[in-house]
This record gives C-alpha cells, structure tokens and sequence, in this order.
C-alpha cells in the first residue's frame, strides 16, 4: 500500500469548526434518519430569510451581460453603488478605484492579506474572532497575535491591550463589529482608539463589518473608515448577511485613509484580483440595487421584527436557565452563550456540543473555535423561528440537568 499523500504544513495552525468534525457528524446523523436542529452557521436563505426581490429581478434582467468575465475588480454599476454607500456614511476620497468586489467577504479576507504580508509577520486579530481571519493570516505566511475581548468586559476589546501587542513585525489590526461571535458592538470612542494606535504605528485597518445594520435597541455601528484619518483602512462588506443573500458570493472590500501610502498595496490587490479573473458576475447586478434599495433589514432588527423577537426568546430563555448566562449581543445573528461553571468538570465546550449533538440532535459551535483560551462557550445563529428556539434550549436544558 502507498504512504498517504501528506497535506500542506501551512494547514497546521488552520482550523474552521463551524464546517468542522461535529459538522460532518450531524450529516451523518441525518443520513442515518434523525433530524439535526443546526445552529452552527449563519445561513439566512436556511431559516426562511428571503433576499428582497428587487435583488432577484435586478439579477435575472441582466443575465445577459453576466455571461463574460467583468473587470477584476467588480462590474462598475456595484463598485459605484459601494463608493455612494460610503459618502454617505461619511467616508471621503474614495472612488470605484478603491472598491474590489469579491466572491464573499471571505475571498477578499485572504487577497488582502496575502497582498499585504510576508513570512512571519504579525497581525492583531481579535479572540474571540471569526476563525477565517486567523486562518487567512497563517495560510499568507503570517503569525495571528490575539487582543482579549474578554466576557467580564462585554467582549470589547482593550485599546491599551492591544497597543502593548504591537511589535516590530505588526502589519495591520483586525476589527469585527458587529462582532461574531459575541454580538458586541463597539462604542466609538474604543474605535477611535484603535484607529489612533494605527496611525501612531503606520498599521493597516482591516474592519470586518458585514454585520453593520444588524444592530438592536440603541446600539451604533460606527464605520472604522469615518475614525481612521490617514491611517489605511479596509473595510469589508456584502450582500450575505444584511441582504440574506449568502449564496450570491457577493462580497466588497473598500479602500481608504491614506491611499497615497496604500498605491502600492492596491496594484497588488489587482494583480491577485486578475489572477483570478473576476468574482461571480450575475450575483453582482443586484449590488446597486441592494444599496439604493428598500433597506429591509431596518423591520428585521427593531422591536416587533423577526430578528428582534428571536433574539429576545434566547436572551429570555437564557436568562431563565439555572445552566446558562450571556452577555446580550447588541449585532449581527448570534448568541455566545457561556455554561455554568460546575460543568467545568464534567466537560468542556467541544464535549458539551458532541454530547448536544449525539443526546439532544441540535448542533453547536464550540466557543474555543473561534480562538478563545477559555473552554466554556458556545455560539448559537438566532435565525431560527421562535418555536423552534424554545425546542432547542428546552433540550439544552434537558440535557444539562441530567449532569447538573
């Protein structure tokens, strides 16, 4: 028999559980014939969130110019309709130049770091973090150096923190806000102190803000870009989430602050945008759209809209479990949830999720894949409708009170 073909060494510090081995389990459950509740990933279209229609029209009316490759950087209707979402939060000097647009958000996460870093450099990246980040800086060579967003602080980072962790080697700070997993929605004087750290050490921006209208009561989604002055700021964004529109693979990043300084960062984001050739053209037309549209999303997140009222029944049936706490998430689709600590004993996150998975058929994602050094989280999507939340905490409780 052949040895076994050895996979990449830079896959070493890689992981992404959300798609994970519990993952793959709760397939084979379903294949055996029992039904898995899944709340793993936040996947709209999946729970009976449609995207506007508007959206589907704009598409299907301009299939005919979808079929040949556009530009690297994106059709200019949908970089244009990106330049006049920015101006209107505020953000200037930027033009359809400074827009790429990327299959998801997660195809420009990795070309702009792999555009920006060399062997061994360092990136701050937020713990806990959306795993794609800390597997995109490994994967382009670099080293992901992690600032607390601890519980006891409401999951929001510490600028003095952070400012301690940069190094010789640092080449950029990662934000997520809203942030996933924890829903934390950072104030504006914290943003302004990070982007002042930035600026003071010539450090790239990279604020990941898929989430920035999924935000509840009086939480603010500030835009980094609007604080960062003339440090380099990327911000990230796309349909998938706010839009329910996952499957489309529309994504954008945006370029500003110093873009004098950023020249050349910029060529070779091109250059890796042409080495791909395009990002999904038909997904693209429904951009403009999308902005200059209806912003459905406002009735979703405010008191009475289905987010609102999931969100509410977990933070209800949370704080009404002898087994759970949380910290209320103020963004985005998820609850970070954190077990009573007698459970520490009897098992950590990766443990109580197999053990939910395998007793209860409700599948979770431990808190220790999104890069935390504590063990006793779990992160739950919200998107479910109501009935099918209080089936999920009610087995959640069931099976904690058995080890209780």
């Amino acid at each position: 028999m052949k040895d076994a073909i050895p996979t990449s060494a830079t896959l070493h510090d890689v992981k992404y559980e959300i798609r994970g081995q519990l993952a793959n389990h709760a397939h084979e459950l379903e294949k055996r014939g029992y039904e898995v509740i899944s709340l793993n990933i936040g996947n709209p279209g999946l729970f009976g969130f449609r995207t506007p229609e508007t959206m589907r029209l704009a598409m299907i009316e301009n299939l005919g110019q979808a079929e040949p490759y556009c530009h690297q950087k994106g059709i200019f209707p949908a970089r244009e309709a990106v330049v006049m979402q920015q101006q209107d939060r505020g953000i200037e000097g930027v033009s359809a130049e400074e827009v790429f647009i990327g299959n998801g958000v997660s195809e420009l996460i990795d070309l702009t770091l792999r555009a920006l870093l060399n062997t061994g450099d360092e990136v701050l990246v937020p713990s806990p973090d959306y795993p794609l980040w800390s597997a995109a800086v490994s994967l382009n060579g670099g080293k992901p150096v992690y600032y607390d967003c601890l519980p006891d602080n409401g999951f929001m980072p510490d600028p003095e923190q952070i400012k301690s962790l940069v190094g010789p080697r640092t080449r950029a700070i990662v934000v997520i806000n809203p942030n996933n997993p924890s829903g934390a929605v950072y104030d504006r004087d914290t943003l302004r102190a990070i982007a002042t750290i930035a600026r003071e050490h010539e450090l790239v921006l990279l604020s990941d803000e898929i989430y920035d209208q999924m935000v509840y009561d009086d939480a603010e989604s500030v835009p980094m870009a609007t604080l960062a002055g003339d440090a380099v700021c990327v911000t990230f964004s796309g349909l998938s989430k706010v839009y329910r529109a996952c499957g489309y693979r529309v994504g954008w990043c945006v370029f500003s602050g110093n873009l004098d300084a950023a020249r050349e960062y910029i060529h070779g984001m091109e250059l890796l945008a042409a080495l791909r050739l395009c990002a999904n053209v038909p997904g693209q037309w429904a951009v403009q759209t999308a902005l200059g549209g209806f912003q459905s999303i406002r009735e979703l997140v405010r008191p009475g809209g289905r987010l609102y009222q999931q969100r509410q029944v977990v933070i209800d049936r949370v704080g009404s479990s002898p087994h759970l706490s949380m910290t209320t998430p103020d963004g985005a689709m998820y609850a970070f949830i954190k077990l009573d600590e007698r459970f520490a004993t009897q098992f950590d996150d990766r443990g109580f999720a197999q053990e939910l998975l395998e007793e209860k058929h409700v599948l979770v994602a431990p808190g220790s894949s999104f890069n935390t050094p504590y063990t006793d989280h779990f992160r739950i999507t919200t998107l479910p409708d109501i009935d099918t939340l209080h089936q999920v905490f009610d087995r959640i409780d069931d099976l904690l009170t058995q080890y209780a």
